[in-house]
């Protein structure tokens, strides 16, 4: 795999995962739950799928070759931009009107 195949594949990857837990009810998009799930659920099960994202980029890097080392400022920047990633989803989920069948009147 070239190198610009590998990053744009962690892009592509970084925006389902940033949005997997707003799309769907299940946990990581595989495990059903009882109960609809919170907002806290979705933002630690945000948390878990930046660091799966982060774990496949670094083993991309690893194959491409030697790893920089990365700072504080690169784990900010990352995490600001997943979050950014994220608002697709968050907004689908919370600030747009799902139609929910016909509403009664009278």
């Amino acid at each position: 795999m070239s190198q610009s195949a590998a990053i744009w594949l962690v892009i592509v990857l970084a925006l389902a995962a940033a949005n997997l837990p707003f799309v769907t009810q299940r946990l990581f998009g595989l495990f059903p739950l009882r109960r609809p799930k919170g907002l806290a659920l979705r933002l630690l099960e945000l948390v878990v799928l930046y660091f799966v994202v982060g774990a496949v980029g670094l083993l991309l890097e690893r194959r491409a070759g030697q790893i920089a080392p990365q700072g504080w400022e690169f784990y900010a920047i990352t995490g600001a931009l997943f979050l950014t990633l994220a608002f697709p989803g968050f907004v689908w989920r919370y600030l747009f009107k799902h139609r929910h069948g016909p509403r009664e009147t009278g």
